[in-house]
């Protein structure tokens, strides 16, 4: 029987920390970078910077270039997959489940009327696999809508025909995003797009991308609420693990163990890693965070677009500000502080805010 590792909360917030690359030891290469993040996260709220700049600068500092990123996705360095960007090499563990879609054994209803409605329009699927196949890659717009049961919904996605039978193209393996970005982004037939590396099956890629996912956070549950797409759980990867004051038990990364920890002041993206799971920001870190841009402005206790503030091991507030490009101003409204800050502390934050301006290319406009 497997030994059970006995966490403190401070151990297990280390570990996390860590396992996001957030300590002084910063790493330098952006493709290694996005492979031991595994993944990220596409979100085109630009009130300070995309999401996926605003996480590799936390990680990488001024240095990052964002054309750098962009660049790698244009040229398949990276690749896009369900809005979240990826190396081309982990591709290969999706593969296996495109090929089974809409999914294996007895299928759900939700899932037989997506089987339905792409078999009631195969032939415009085969007309924009042609089209791809002779122009591509395209956008969207130049794609042909040729479907003879449109799309139902009763949201914004209503009779966007083109758009869900590409999604439902890319869960098949049969298209992939191809470059580009947002209304421009690009398609191409996957085939041209995905590495033609060993598919491995179904149970073996599962458990792969469970082992790639407790890497990247370094410890988390076994088991978790089901999301669509990348879960926040890790099945039986790594080793178990109980933290002290926290109910249940935990899977934790046994080569992130007793590791030395040399923590940092960060600024983070609302949609960064370490924050993704809810539930586990708080258990571990014991911090009240929602991304406030749905409420209403008289509503928001921490702004529109707070960023995260990480000291060392801890989550201590919030930083309310905004890119006032027309202006050439980051406009900081203010520093929240969940706890009392050192002169240690707000020297640090500090630096990092001005970082943040810097690598922004704006000048900074603080209340202070």
């Amino acid at each position: 029987m497997a030994t059970v590792h006995e966490l403190s909360r401070t151990d297990a917030r280390r570990i996390a920390v860590q396992a996001q690359l957030l300590t002084k030891q910063r790493p330098t290469d952006l493709i290694e970078t996005v492979r031991r993040l595994s993944l990220l996260q596409l979100e085109p709220t630009k009130a300070i910077a995309p999401s996926a700049e605003l996480v590799l600068w936390s990680r990488l500092g001024s240095a990052f270039d964002p054309q750098e990123l962009w660049d790698a996705a244009d040229e398949q360095r990276l690749i896009e997959l369900h809005q979240t960007l990826r190396v081309a090499d982990d591709i290969a563990l999706f593969r296996a489940e495109m090929a089974e879609w809409p999914g294996s054994g007895e299928l759900s209803e939700w899932r037989e009327d997506l089987r339905d409605w792409v078999t009631a329009n195969n032939a415009c699927r085969r007309d924009i696999l042609e089209r791809l196949r002779a122009d591509g890659p395209l956008p969207t717009s130049e794609l042909p809508d040729t479907c003879v049961v449109p799309w139902a919904s009763s949201g914004w996605n209503n009779n966007r025909n083109v758009r869900m039978m590409l999604d439902k193209l890319v869960q098949r393996g049969e298209v992939a995003a191809a470059g580009g970005s947002g209304r421009e982004r690009l398609w191409d037939l996957a085939s041209r797009i995905y590495p033609d590396d060993p598919v491995p099956p179904v149970e073996e890629a599962l458990r792969l991308r469970d082992e790639r996912r407790l890497t990247a956070l370094g410890i988390a549950r076994a088991k978790s609420t089901r999301l669509p797409f990348e879960p926040i759980d890790v099945g039986e990867a790594g080793e178990p693990a109980v933290v002290e004051g926290v109910r249940g038990q935990w899977r934790v990364d046994p080569a992130q163990l007793s590791q030395p920890f040399a923590g940092r002041a960060a600024l983070l993206s609302p949609f960064d890693r370490l924050l993704a799971d809810r539930k586990r920001m708080s258990e571990l870190f014991e911090y009240d965070y929602i991304l406030e841009m749905y409420k209403p402005a008289a509503k928001r206790r921490w702004g529109y677009y707070a960023l995260p503030i990480l000291y060392c091991d801890r989550l201590v507030g919030k930083l309310d500000a905004t890119a006032d490009r027309d202006a050439g101003v980051l406009r900081v409204a203010a520093v929240h502080r969940d706890v009392p800050f050192s002169k240690a502390m707000t020297a640090a934050v500090d630096r990092e805010i001005k970082d943040l301006a810097r690598w922004l290319r704006l000048e900074l406009v603080h209340p202070d």
